[in-house]
């Protein structure tokens, strides 16, 4: 094993560059959490205006540090050499729900350098930094946080944006915490008033946006303002803001359009790529249009072969210098598996450029693009049992090359110790369902307890959807380890969560018909809509005999504390689950929500929940607490997914205790464990102790 190690300042990362030959003779190592947790993940694939050099990032998390190392490297794209380290990349920005925003670069016109954002020091500054590796050097310099920016059409200028100076909004925090904050629909209820979440880098006053619960920082609504620097002489001047884009109308009775532009900036050539989604929310199965319009925006040319028609296409970008469209596809029936097609716009021929077992594109983030050339695409390629990578993928032939491989390692010890099967099953109401199951190699061929997650199951599986359980730690410890692709949304919320729980029962059934799974020792958990499916199967069925969950079911308290926004919450709320107030509609709450059917619980639940959202669920939580139904952590400054290296690796060793414990019987080693398994013993005493719930439902 080959290992260089990188270092600039607080940033320190590990390149491992490994080769068949060499790993050949090494004895494999354990999948622990902490590897997973520390697993590095590729984004911002760009390439050089020659084609022949791609720019990307690396985040990879330090538990020790509990930070994450971020690194802007150059490659040249015909893989003849490692890449090079040109820049560090900050601390990686994030939206307020927790999750990564994409890492956006920009080449300069003469491939000599690459421009970026970047979280140093407390700044959200616009960065540029030397393709040879040379230096790196902040360009903005501006007292407010940068919201955006782009290069001028000669290459000369640098356009950004920026709102509030940071000063303004910490003088505007300290003033509200000396008078008080008044509360109104804006103030997120249910967490600290003051400076307790995160925002661009810091712990910061939060308010609502106005779109469902997304959160802003104080001052976010000022005004942006638009400054231009011209990059040869440091000169500056204001910018009348760039209008905003027209919404794309779409037809009386249609579903809503998502409209996506695909141009070319070298030749101007425009694509559309259209989704329509049906009524009712974000797992809607959508429907894709790729189409090419004129100068006039009217539409010359539309993609009718077989593969674009009725397709789920997740991106498109033009091939330079051809008349050639590449799109990407991830269709639900092949687990969202990924495949790159060629569209020829003058002959209409379709043509597959590569496919994958997983994600094959820019990076975790399923709808991001692959970088591409004239000859070649650069891709982040994943799959349920592989790690992040970096490809070479000729466009005509198809013909792969790993550029570059920082999660080899971890790579090798997963192929010697874990087996990953995709499954595609039916339920007995015809319904196909997808899941990849992953197995410890050289286990005991008897039945072995199975673990569920249910909800999306995209590219590497480190911790199912929101990163909470180790898969890969869990089939190595002898649970079968399942992630379920929950289908497209249904409007009717019993209906989405019967299907889950039908997802699940017919599962279990056909692998403990194969003798691969145990049905009497079935654990399962979820993060968001997963919780809420995790929990209703609970409730409804005997098929779990332990579950964990991170997010809240809806309950009257979070009804209470929403109400405050008005109308809007009531929209949503109808939208989501088809409930009013509980006054309002009594039986429907009684039906749905746990804080009514908690009772009817048999497994014991684990909640490891961010401290923004705990106390929506307070009207089940504290009397599964207080008798023994559950136990209860919760993780400060958290929003609704976790991303502290210390928060995730402490979930991951919990969920893995968790269920060794309830599934095995199993007490893993460890240093101030004793506590634990000292409740999980009482809570197992309680449990044989307490009455069925009236009409023992059975597992069918």
């Amino acid at each position: 094993m080959v290992m260089v190690c990188l270092r600039n300042g607080r940033a320190a990362v590990m390149l491992a560059v490994v080769l068949a030959m060499v790993l050949a003779p090494f004895e494999a190592t354990a999948v622990s959490p902490r590897r997973l947790v520390e697993v590095v993940d590729l984004s911002g694939l760009v390439v050089s205006p020659d084609g022949r050099q791609v720019a990307f990032r690396a985040d990879q998390p330090s538990v020790e540090r509990n930070t994450y190392d971020s690194v802007w490297y150059v490659q040249d794209v015909d893989g003849k050499a490692p890449p090079r380290r040109v820049a560090e990349g900050g601390v990686p920005l994030r939206n307020s729900s927790g999750g990564a925003l994409p890492a956006v670069a920009h080449w300069s016109a003469d491939g000599r350098s690459i421009f970026y954002r970047a979280l140093l020091d407390g700044r959200i500054e616009v960065w540029r930094a030397a393709a040879d590796g040379s230096g790196a050097e902040a360009v903005a310099r501006d007292p407010a946080n940068v919201r955006d920016f782009r290069l001028g059409e000669d290459g000369t200028t640098l356009q950004y944006s920026v709102g509030a100076p940071r000063a303004d909004i910490v003088d505007a925090e300290q003033a509200e915490y000396a008078r008080g904050i008044h509360v109104d629909a804006s103030i997120p209820i249910g967490q600290g008033v003051f400076r307790s979440g995160h925002h661009k880098g810091r712990l910061a006053t939060q308010r609502f946006t106005g779109l469902g619960f997304d959160r802003e920082g104080l001052l976010d609504d000022v005004p942006e303002r638009w400054v231009e620097i011209d990059l040869r002489t440091g000169a500056r001047r204001e910018l009348v803001p760039p209008a905003a884009k027209a919404a794309p109308s779409s037809v009386a009775g249609a579903a809503p359009l998502n409209r996506t532009w695909v141009r070319d900036p070298q030749s101007g050539r425009t694509a559309t790529l259209t989704r329509a989604l049906a009524p009712g929310g974000p797992y809607t199965e959508p429907v894709a249009t790729l189409s090419v319009l004129d100068r006039r925006g009217r539409e010359i040319a539309q993609c009718t072969a077989p593969a674009c028609t009725g397709a789920d296409i997740t991106s498109a970008q033009w091939r330079p210098g051809r008349n050639e469209l590449l799109f990407t596809t991830s269709p639900v029936e092949a687990g969202r598996a990924q495949t790159v097609f060629r569209w020829s716009v003058d002959t209409g021929a379709v043509t597959v450029v590569a496919t994958s077992r997983g994600l094959l594109n820019g990076g975790r983030e399923v709808a991001s693009a692959c970088g591409v050339a004239a000859d070649a695409m650069v891709c982040v390629t994943a799959e349920a049992d592989r790690p992040p990578r970096l490809e070479r993928i000729e466009i005509d032939t198809g013909q792969r090359q790993v550029l570059f491989d920082p999660n080899a390692s971890l790579a090798f010890d997963l192929a010697q110790g874990v087996s990953s099967r995709f499954l595609r099953w039916r339920d007995a109401e015809g319904r196909e369902f997808t899941g990849q199951l992953l197995l410890g190699r050289g286990m005991a061929a008897s039945p072995r307890p199975l673990f569920v997650t249910y909800y999306t199951c995209s590219g590497f599986l480190r911790g199912g959807t929101g990163d909470e359980w180790p898969l890969a730690s869990f089939a190595q410890a002898g649970i079968a380890a399942l992630c379920i692709t929950a289908l497209p949304h249904k409007p009717d919320p019993i209906t989405r969560y019967d299907e889950g729980m039908s997802a699940v029962r017919s599962v279990v059934d056909l692998l403990a018909g194969e003798g691969v799974v145990d049905p009497g020792r079935v654990g399962m958990g979820g993060f968001s809509f997963g919780s809420e499916v995790t929990l209703w199967v609970a409730a409804e069925s005997d098929l779990l005999a332990a579950t964990s969950v991170t997010s809240p079911a809806v309950t009257p308290l979070y009804h209470l504390m929403g109400s405050l926004q008005g109308e809007r919450f009531a929209t949503g709320l109808q939208a989501a689950w088809g409930l009013g107030a509980p006054d309002a509609t009594p039986e429907a709450w009684r039906r749905l929500s746990l804080a009514f059917n908690r009772q009817k619980v048999r497994a014991p639940v684990l909640l490891q929940m961010p401290e923004q959202e705990y106390l929506y669920a307070l009207d089940y939580i504290i009397p599964m607490v207080r008798d023994g139904q559950a136990d209860l952590y919760l993780f400060p400054t958290a929003p609704h997914m976790k991303f502290e290296p210390q928060h995730k690796l402490a979930a991951y060793e919990r969920n893995l205790d968790w269920f060794c414990f309830w599934l095995q019987g199993v007490e893993r080693d460890g240093a101030g464990k004793a506590p634990q398994y000292a409740r999980w013993h009482r809570m197992k005493q309680q449990a044989e102790g307490r009455p069925s719930p009236e009409g023992d439902r059975g597992r069918d």
